[in-house]
Protein backbone atom coordinates (compact mmCIF):
# COMPACT_ATOMS: atom_id res chain seq x y z
CA UNK A 1 0.00 0.00 0.00
CA UNK A 2 1.27 3.44 -0.87
CA UNK A 3 1.49 6.11 1.76
CA UNK A 4 -0.70 9.17 1.34
CA UNK A 5 1.10 12.25 0.02
CA UNK A 6 -1.45 14.66 1.32
CA UNK A 7 -2.10 16.06 4.74
CA UNK A 8 -5.48 17.46 3.83
CA UNK A 9 -8.24 14.91 3.43
CA UNK A 10 -11.65 16.06 2.44
CA UNK A 11 -14.98 15.27 4.07
CA UNK A 12 -16.58 11.93 3.35
CA UNK A 13 -18.93 11.69 0.44
CA UNK A 14 -19.40 8.56 -1.63
CA UNK A 15 -17.68 8.84 -4.95
CA UNK A 16 -18.23 6.82 -8.05
CA UNK A 17 -16.03 6.57 -11.12
CA UNK A 18 -17.85 5.54 -14.25
CA UNK A 19 -15.82 4.44 -17.21
CA UNK A 20 -17.01 3.86 -20.74
CA UNK A 21 -17.90 5.56 -23.95
CA UNK A 22 -20.24 8.09 -22.46
CA UNK A 23 -21.97 11.01 -24.05
CA UNK A 24 -20.49 14.08 -22.42
CA UNK A 25 -22.86 16.63 -21.06
CA UNK A 26 -22.85 20.04 -22.66
CA UNK A 27 -22.00 21.67 -19.35
CA UNK A 28 -18.38 21.57 -18.21
CA UNK A 29 -17.13 22.04 -14.68
CA UNK A 30 -19.31 19.47 -12.97
CA UNK A 31 -23.06 19.68 -12.57
CA UNK A 32 -25.87 20.72 -10.30
CA UNK A 33 -25.45 23.08 -7.36
CA UNK A 34 -22.15 21.65 -6.19
CA UNK A 35 -19.80 24.05 -4.49
CA UNK A 36 -16.31 24.20 -3.09
CA UNK A 37 -17.64 23.36 0.41
CA UNK A 38 -19.48 20.20 -0.66
CA UNK A 39 -19.18 17.26 -3.01
CA UNK A 40 -17.92 18.12 -6.46
CA UNK A 41 -18.26 16.35 -9.78
CA UNK A 42 -15.50 16.57 -12.38
CA UNK A 43 -15.60 15.41 -15.98
CA UNK A 44 -12.44 13.69 -17.17
CA UNK A 45 -11.85 12.55 -20.76
CA UNK A 46 -9.12 10.51 -22.42
CA UNK A 47 -8.46 8.68 -25.66
CA UNK A 48 -7.64 5.02 -25.57
CA UNK A 49 -9.24 1.62 -25.48
CA UNK A 50 -10.73 -0.86 -23.03
CA UNK A 51 -7.27 -1.75 -21.70
CA UNK A 52 -6.48 1.85 -20.79
CA UNK A 53 -10.01 2.30 -19.45
CA UNK A 54 -9.41 -0.45 -16.89
CA UNK A 55 -6.19 1.29 -15.85
CA UNK A 56 -8.04 4.57 -15.35
CA UNK A 57 -10.68 2.69 -13.36
CA UNK A 58 -7.96 1.58 -10.95
CA UNK A 59 -6.36 5.05 -10.84
CA UNK A 60 -9.64 6.87 -10.19
CA UNK A 61 -10.58 4.34 -7.50
CA UNK A 62 -7.27 5.15 -5.74
CA UNK A 63 -7.97 8.87 -6.16
CA UNK A 64 -11.38 8.47 -4.55
CA UNK A 65 -9.84 6.75 -1.54
CA UNK A 66 -7.93 9.95 -0.91
CA UNK A 67 -10.56 12.38 -2.19
CA UNK A 68 -13.93 10.78 -1.49
CA UNK A 69 -15.81 14.04 -2.02
CA UNK A 70 -14.72 14.44 -5.64
CA UNK A 71 -16.79 12.37 -8.03
CA UNK A 72 -15.13 11.77 -11.40
CA UNK A 73 -17.16 11.06 -14.51
CA UNK A 74 -14.83 9.41 -17.01
CA UNK A 75 -15.31 9.10 -20.77
CA UNK A 76 -13.08 7.86 -23.55
CA UNK A 77 -12.98 7.62 -27.32
CA UNK A 78 -10.54 6.62 -30.06
CA UNK A 79 -7.92 9.26 -30.86
CA UNK A 80 -9.58 10.86 -33.94
CA UNK A 81 -13.02 10.84 -32.35
CA UNK A 82 -11.63 12.29 -29.10
CA UNK A 83 -10.35 15.38 -30.91
CA UNK A 84 -13.44 15.72 -33.05
CA UNK A 85 -15.49 15.90 -29.84
CA UNK A 86 -13.10 18.37 -28.20
CA UNK A 87 -13.33 20.58 -31.31
CA UNK A 88 -17.13 20.69 -30.98
CA UNK A 89 -16.97 21.33 -27.24
CA UNK A 90 -14.38 24.08 -27.61
CA UNK A 91 -16.84 26.23 -29.52
CA UNK A 92 -19.42 26.01 -26.73
CA UNK A 93 -17.18 26.29 -23.67
CA UNK A 94 -18.03 22.71 -22.76
CA UNK A 95 -14.62 21.07 -22.49
CA UNK A 96 -14.21 18.47 -19.71
CA UNK A 97 -12.68 19.77 -16.49
CA UNK A 98 -9.55 17.62 -16.81
CA UNK A 99 -8.26 16.09 -20.02
CA UNK A 100 -5.63 13.69 -21.19
CA UNK A 101 -3.99 15.88 -23.80
CA UNK A 102 -1.80 15.43 -26.87
CA UNK A 103 1.24 17.61 -27.43
CA UNK A 104 0.19 18.34 -31.01
CA UNK A 105 -2.88 20.27 -29.81
CA UNK A 106 -1.28 22.17 -26.90
CA UNK A 107 -0.46 25.40 -28.76
CA UNK A 108 -3.83 25.47 -30.54
CA UNK A 109 -5.95 25.12 -27.42
CA UNK A 110 -3.77 27.31 -25.19
CA UNK A 111 -3.52 30.20 -27.64
CA UNK A 112 -7.30 30.10 -28.02
CA UNK A 113 -7.75 30.60 -24.27
CA UNK A 114 -9.27 27.15 -23.72
CA UNK A 115 -6.82 25.87 -21.09
CA UNK A 116 -6.23 26.90 -17.49
CA UNK A 117 -2.94 28.63 -16.65
CA UNK A 118 -1.30 26.11 -14.31
CA UNK A 119 1.47 28.50 -13.25
CA UNK A 120 -0.18 29.59 -9.97
CA UNK A 121 -0.63 25.93 -8.99
CA UNK A 122 2.95 24.77 -9.59
CA UNK A 123 4.29 23.82 -6.19
CA UNK A 124 0.91 24.86 -4.75
CA UNK A 125 -1.35 21.93 -5.57
CA UNK A 126 0.79 20.42 -8.31
CA UNK A 127 3.92 18.84 -6.83
CA UNK A 128 6.78 19.74 -9.17
CA UNK A 129 9.71 18.43 -7.11
CA UNK A 130 9.56 14.89 -8.58
CA UNK A 131 9.57 16.16 -12.19
CA UNK A 132 12.63 17.31 -14.13
CA UNK A 133 12.57 20.96 -15.14
CA UNK A 134 13.04 20.09 -18.82
CA UNK A 135 9.96 17.88 -18.71
CA UNK A 136 7.94 20.61 -16.98
CA UNK A 137 8.98 22.95 -19.80
CA UNK A 138 7.28 20.66 -22.31
CA UNK A 139 3.91 22.02 -21.15
CA UNK A 140 4.91 25.67 -21.59
CA UNK A 141 3.56 27.77 -24.46
CA UNK A 142 4.49 31.45 -24.70
CA UNK A 143 6.00 31.39 -21.18
CA UNK A 144 2.84 29.96 -19.57
CA UNK A 145 2.38 26.40 -18.29
CA UNK A 146 -0.78 24.79 -19.64
CA UNK A 147 -0.01 21.08 -19.33
CA UNK A 148 2.00 18.62 -17.25
CA UNK A 149 3.61 15.72 -19.09
CA UNK A 150 2.77 12.35 -17.62
CA UNK A 151 5.63 10.55 -19.25
CA UNK A 152 8.03 10.45 -22.17
CA UNK A 153 8.37 8.04 -25.05
CA UNK A 154 10.34 7.51 -28.21
CA UNK A 155 9.64 6.21 -31.72
CA UNK A 156 10.37 2.51 -32.14
CA UNK A 157 9.70 -0.58 -34.21
CA UNK A 158 7.58 -3.17 -32.39
CA UNK A 159 7.63 -6.80 -33.51
CA UNK A 160 5.56 -9.83 -32.57
CA UNK A 161 7.98 -12.73 -31.90
CA UNK A 162 5.21 -15.34 -31.66
CA UNK A 163 3.88 -14.49 -35.12
CA UNK A 164 7.40 -14.48 -36.56
CA UNK A 165 8.17 -17.87 -35.04
CA UNK A 166 4.91 -19.30 -36.38
CA UNK A 167 5.97 -18.55 -39.95
CA UNK A 168 9.67 -19.31 -39.49
CA UNK A 169 10.78 -15.70 -40.03
CA UNK A 170 13.62 -13.94 -38.19
CA UNK A 171 13.02 -10.59 -36.45
CA UNK A 172 14.23 -7.36 -38.04
CA UNK A 173 17.50 -6.42 -36.37
CA UNK A 174 16.72 -2.72 -36.12
CA UNK A 175 18.32 0.34 -37.71
CA UNK A 176 19.37 -0.20 -41.32
CA UNK A 177 17.86 1.70 -44.20
CA UNK A 178 14.18 2.14 -45.04
CA UNK A 179 14.83 -0.08 -48.06
CA UNK A 180 16.23 -2.77 -45.73
CA UNK A 181 13.07 -2.65 -43.64
CA UNK A 182 10.85 -2.77 -46.74
CA UNK A 183 12.73 -5.83 -47.99
CA UNK A 184 12.30 -7.52 -44.60
CA UNK A 185 8.55 -6.81 -44.63
CA UNK A 186 8.27 -8.33 -48.11
CA UNK A 187 10.26 -11.41 -47.07
CA UNK A 188 8.13 -11.86 -43.95
CA UNK A 189 4.89 -11.56 -45.92
CA UNK A 190 6.22 -14.12 -48.41
CA UNK A 191 7.18 -16.49 -45.56
CA UNK A 192 3.67 -16.23 -44.10
CA UNK A 193 2.11 -16.95 -47.50
CA UNK A 194 4.34 -20.01 -47.89
CA UNK A 195 3.21 -21.17 -44.44
CA UNK A 196 -0.41 -20.67 -45.41
CA UNK A 197 -1.05 -17.98 -42.81
CA UNK A 198 -2.82 -14.63 -43.46
CA UNK A 199 -0.02 -12.62 -41.84
CA UNK A 200 1.91 -9.66 -43.23
CA UNK A 201 5.32 -8.24 -42.40
CA UNK A 202 4.03 -4.76 -41.60
CA UNK A 203 1.91 -1.74 -42.51
CA UNK A 204 2.79 0.99 -45.03
CA UNK A 205 5.00 3.26 -42.92
CA UNK A 206 4.32 6.27 -45.16
CA UNK A 207 0.88 6.58 -43.60
CA UNK A 208 2.41 8.06 -40.44
CA UNK A 209 3.67 11.65 -40.36
CA UNK A 210 6.16 10.67 -37.64
CA UNK A 211 8.12 8.57 -40.13
CA UNK A 212 8.23 11.56 -42.50
CA UNK A 213 9.47 13.72 -39.62
CA UNK A 214 12.13 11.12 -38.81
CA UNK A 215 13.47 11.28 -42.35
CA UNK A 216 13.40 15.10 -42.39
CA UNK A 217 15.27 15.30 -39.06
CA UNK A 218 17.92 12.90 -40.35
CA UNK A 219 18.48 15.36 -43.21
CA UNK A 220 18.77 18.31 -40.84
CA UNK A 221 15.25 19.62 -41.41
CA UNK A 222 11.92 19.49 -39.56
CA UNK A 223 8.17 19.42 -40.08
CA UNK A 224 7.58 23.00 -38.82
CA UNK A 225 9.82 25.48 -37.04
CA UNK A 226 8.95 27.95 -34.25
CA UNK A 227 7.66 30.42 -36.84
CA UNK A 228 5.28 27.84 -38.27
CA UNK A 229 7.24 27.45 -41.50
CA UNK A 230 7.37 23.96 -43.07
CA UNK A 231 10.75 22.29 -43.48
CA UNK A 232 9.76 20.40 -46.62
CA UNK A 233 8.38 21.01 -50.09
CA UNK A 234 6.10 19.08 -52.43
CA UNK A 235 8.97 17.06 -53.91
CA UNK A 236 10.06 15.93 -50.43
CA UNK A 237 6.56 14.71 -49.60
CA UNK A 238 6.12 13.07 -52.99
CA UNK A 239 9.40 11.17 -52.57
CA UNK A 240 8.30 10.00 -49.12
CA UNK A 241 4.91 8.71 -50.20
CA UNK A 242 6.47 6.97 -53.20
CA UNK A 243 8.49 4.88 -50.74
CA UNK A 244 5.22 3.22 -49.73
CA UNK A 245 4.59 1.76 -53.20
CA UNK A 246 6.02 -1.72 -52.38
CA UNK A 247 3.72 -1.94 -49.33
CA UNK A 248 0.68 -0.96 -51.39
CA UNK A 249 1.63 -3.47 -54.08
CA UNK A 250 1.67 -6.48 -51.78
CA UNK A 251 4.55 -6.33 -49.31
CA UNK A 252 2.39 -4.92 -46.52
CA UNK A 253 -1.08 -5.63 -45.17
CA UNK A 254 -3.82 -4.48 -47.59
CA UNK A 255 -5.57 -1.29 -46.48
CA UNK A 256 -8.97 -2.97 -46.92
CA UNK A 257 -7.94 -5.58 -44.32
CA UNK A 258 -7.02 -2.77 -41.93
CA UNK A 259 -10.43 -1.16 -42.45
CA UNK A 260 -12.02 -4.42 -41.29
CA UNK A 261 -10.22 -4.40 -37.92
CA UNK A 262 -10.29 -0.61 -37.28
CA UNK A 263 -10.01 0.97 -34.71
CA UNK A 264 -7.44 -1.70 -33.88
CA UNK A 265 -4.30 -1.72 -35.98
CA UNK A 266 -2.96 -4.67 -37.91
CA UNK A 267 -0.40 -5.23 -35.15
CA UNK A 268 -3.09 -5.16 -32.42
CA UNK A 269 -5.03 -7.72 -34.43
CA UNK A 270 -2.12 -10.15 -34.94
CA UNK A 271 -2.22 -9.80 -38.71
CA UNK A 272 1.05 -7.86 -39.02
CA UNK A 273 4.38 -8.81 -37.48
CA UNK A 274 5.74 -5.27 -37.04
CA UNK A 275 4.61 -1.69 -36.53
CA UNK A 276 6.42 1.64 -36.22
CA UNK A 277 4.99 3.67 -33.36
CA UNK A 278 5.68 5.19 -29.93
CA UNK A 279 7.23 2.83 -27.39
CA UNK A 280 4.42 3.33 -24.83
CA UNK A 281 2.03 1.43 -27.11
CA UNK A 282 3.37 -1.95 -25.91
CA UNK A 283 1.02 -2.48 -22.98
CA UNK A 284 -1.98 -1.69 -25.17
CA UNK A 285 -0.75 -4.08 -27.83
CA UNK A 286 -0.43 -6.95 -25.36
CA UNK A 287 -3.87 -6.18 -23.95
CA UNK A 288 -5.49 -6.22 -27.37
CA UNK A 289 -3.56 -9.26 -28.59
CA UNK A 290 -4.88 -11.27 -25.66
CA UNK A 291 -3.54 -13.94 -23.34
CA UNK A 292 -1.94 -15.92 -26.15
CA UNK A 293 0.69 -13.24 -26.57
CA UNK A 294 3.09 -12.41 -23.74
CA UNK A 295 6.15 -10.93 -25.45
CA UNK A 296 7.02 -8.13 -27.85
CA UNK A 297 10.32 -6.97 -29.31
CA UNK A 298 11.47 -3.34 -29.61
CA UNK A 299 14.26 -2.29 -31.95
CA UNK A 300 15.46 0.97 -33.48
CA UNK A 301 13.49 2.26 -36.48
CA UNK A 302 15.28 2.41 -39.84
CA UNK A 303 17.60 5.40 -40.24
CA UNK A 304 18.04 7.68 -43.25
CA UNK A 305 21.55 8.90 -42.47
CA UNK A 306 23.88 6.95 -40.19
CA UNK A 307 24.86 9.05 -37.19
CA UNK A 308 21.79 11.29 -37.47
CA UNK A 309 20.05 12.62 -34.35
CA UNK A 310 16.63 11.89 -35.77
CA UNK A 311 14.91 10.45 -32.67
CA UNK A 312 13.76 12.46 -29.65
CA UNK A 313 11.91 12.01 -26.37
CA UNK A 314 8.35 13.21 -26.67
CA UNK A 315 5.73 13.66 -24.00
CA UNK A 316 3.53 10.64 -24.57
CA UNK A 317 0.69 12.74 -23.26
CA UNK A 318 -0.05 15.59 -20.90
CA UNK A 319 -2.85 16.46 -18.53
CA UNK A 320 -4.57 19.82 -18.82
CA UNK A 321 -7.52 21.63 -17.22
CA UNK A 322 -10.27 23.51 -19.02
CA UNK A 323 -10.13 27.29 -18.59
CA UNK A 324 -13.88 27.19 -17.93
CA UNK A 325 -13.87 24.63 -15.14
CA UNK A 326 -16.06 25.63 -12.21
CA UNK A 327 -13.84 23.65 -9.83
CA UNK A 328 -10.22 24.56 -10.51
CA UNK A 329 -8.99 23.52 -7.05
CA UNK A 330 -10.47 20.04 -7.33
CA UNK A 331 -9.34 19.75 -10.95
CA UNK A 332 -5.79 20.53 -9.82
CA UNK A 333 -6.09 17.79 -7.17
CA UNK A 334 -7.07 15.28 -9.85
CA UNK A 335 -4.35 16.40 -12.28
CA UNK A 336 -1.68 16.23 -9.57
CA UNK A 337 -2.80 12.72 -8.60
CA UNK A 338 -2.77 11.48 -12.20
CA UNK A 339 0.73 12.89 -12.74
CA UNK A 340 2.47 12.13 -9.43
CA UNK A 341 0.72 9.35 -7.51
CA UNK A 342 2.58 6.01 -7.32
CA UNK A 343 -0.83 4.31 -7.34
CA UNK A 344 -1.30 5.62 -10.88
CA UNK A 345 2.16 4.35 -11.82
CA UNK A 346 1.17 0.92 -10.49
CA UNK A 347 -2.07 0.99 -12.49
CA UNK A 348 -0.53 2.08 -15.81
CA UNK A 349 2.98 0.68 -15.83
CA UNK A 350 4.40 2.10 -19.07
CA UNK A 351 1.06 2.29 -20.91
CA UNK A 352 1.54 6.07 -21.02
CA UNK A 353 5.32 5.84 -21.45
CA UNK A 354 7.94 5.92 -18.73
CA UNK A 355 6.50 8.11 -15.93
CA UNK A 356 8.04 11.58 -15.84
CA UNK A 357 7.46 11.89 -12.09
CA UNK A 358 9.90 10.11 -9.78
CA UNK A 359 7.13 9.42 -7.27
CA UNK A 360 4.94 7.87 -9.94
CA UNK A 361 7.85 5.84 -11.27
CA UNK A 362 8.20 4.36 -7.75
CA UNK A 363 4.86 2.65 -8.31
CA UNK A 364 5.91 0.96 -11.55
CA UNK A 365 7.28 -2.55 -11.42
CA UNK A 366 9.88 -2.37 -14.17
CA UNK A 367 9.75 -5.99 -15.22
CA UNK A 368 8.99 -7.53 -18.57
CA UNK A 369 7.86 -5.01 -21.15
CA UNK A 370 8.41 -2.03 -18.80
CA UNK A 371 12.06 -2.99 -18.41
CA UNK A 372 12.36 -3.49 -22.18
CA UNK A 373 11.09 0.05 -22.81
CA UNK A 374 13.48 1.54 -20.28
CA UNK A 375 16.38 -0.39 -21.83
CA UNK A 376 15.28 0.64 -25.32
CA UNK A 377 15.28 4.36 -24.48
CA UNK A 378 18.73 3.98 -22.96
CA UNK A 379 19.95 2.13 -26.05
CA UNK A 380 19.04 4.95 -28.45
CA UNK A 381 20.74 7.73 -26.48
CA UNK A 382 23.26 8.30 -29.31
CA UNK A 383 20.39 8.84 -31.74
CA UNK A 384 18.40 11.27 -29.57
CA UNK A 385 18.38 14.89 -30.72
CA UNK A 386 16.70 18.03 -29.41
CA UNK A 387 12.90 17.86 -29.37
CA UNK A 388 11.11 19.74 -32.17
CA UNK A 389 9.32 23.05 -31.68
CA UNK A 390 5.94 23.00 -29.91
CA UNK A 391 3.54 21.91 -32.67
CA UNK A 392 1.92 24.72 -34.66
CA UNK A 393 -1.74 25.62 -34.26
CA UNK A 394 -3.66 23.15 -36.38
CA UNK A 395 -0.93 20.49 -36.30
CA UNK A 396 -3.39 17.93 -34.96
CA UNK A 397 -5.63 18.50 -37.98
CA UNK A 398 -2.66 18.13 -40.32
CA UNK A 399 -1.56 14.91 -38.61
CA UNK A 400 -5.04 13.47 -39.02
CA UNK A 401 -5.19 14.66 -42.66
CA UNK A 402 -1.88 12.91 -43.27
CA UNK A 403 -3.32 9.68 -41.83
CA UNK A 404 -6.50 9.91 -43.90
CA UNK A 405 -4.54 10.55 -47.10
CA UNK A 406 -2.34 7.57 -46.25
CA UNK A 407 -5.48 5.46 -45.96
CA UNK A 408 -6.71 6.72 -49.32
CA UNK A 409 -3.36 5.89 -50.91
CA UNK A 410 -3.66 2.38 -49.50
CA UNK A 411 -7.18 2.01 -50.86
CA UNK A 412 -6.00 3.27 -54.23
CA UNK A 413 -8.51 6.11 -54.42
CA UNK A 414 -5.83 8.82 -54.85
CA UNK A 415 -2.48 8.94 -56.62
CA UNK A 416 0.67 10.19 -54.93
CA UNK A 417 0.47 13.46 -56.91
CA UNK A 418 -3.16 13.96 -55.81
CA UNK A 419 -2.20 13.14 -52.23
CA UNK A 420 0.55 15.77 -52.25
CA UNK A 421 -1.82 18.37 -53.69
CA UNK A 422 -4.47 17.58 -51.06
CA UNK A 423 -2.02 17.85 -48.18
CA UNK A 424 -0.51 21.15 -49.34
CA UNK A 425 -3.98 22.58 -49.87
CA UNK A 426 -4.89 21.64 -46.30
CA UNK A 427 -1.58 22.97 -45.02
CA UNK A 428 -2.13 26.32 -46.75
CA UNK A 429 -5.48 26.62 -44.98
CA UNK A 430 -4.01 25.75 -41.58
CA UNK A 431 -0.98 28.03 -41.90
CA UNK A 432 -3.05 30.99 -43.08
CA UNK A 433 -5.99 30.73 -40.72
Amino acid sequence: MFRSRRARIRSTVTAIAATGVLALTACAGGSGDEGSDGPVTLDFAFWGNDVRAEMYDEAIAAFNEEFPDIKVNVSFLGFPEFWEKRQIESTSGGLPDVMQFDYSYLRQYSENGLLLDLGPHLGEGIDTDPIDEKILDIGVVNDTTYGIATSTNAWTLYQNPKLLESIGAAPYEGGGSWEDYTDWVQATTDAAAAAGQPIYGGTDFTGRIQNFELQLRAQGSYLFNDDGEPGFDEDDLRAFWEQGAPFREGAGVPQQRLEEVYPLSGFDSAITASELTWDNFGAGYLGNLGEGYTELLLVEPPITEEGAKDLYLKPSMLHTISANTEHPEEAVELLNFLVNAPEVGAAFGTNRGLPASETQLEGVELGGLEAQIQEYEESISDRLGDPPAVPIVGYGSLEEKFRVIGTDLGLGVVTVDEAVEQFFTEMDVVLNQ
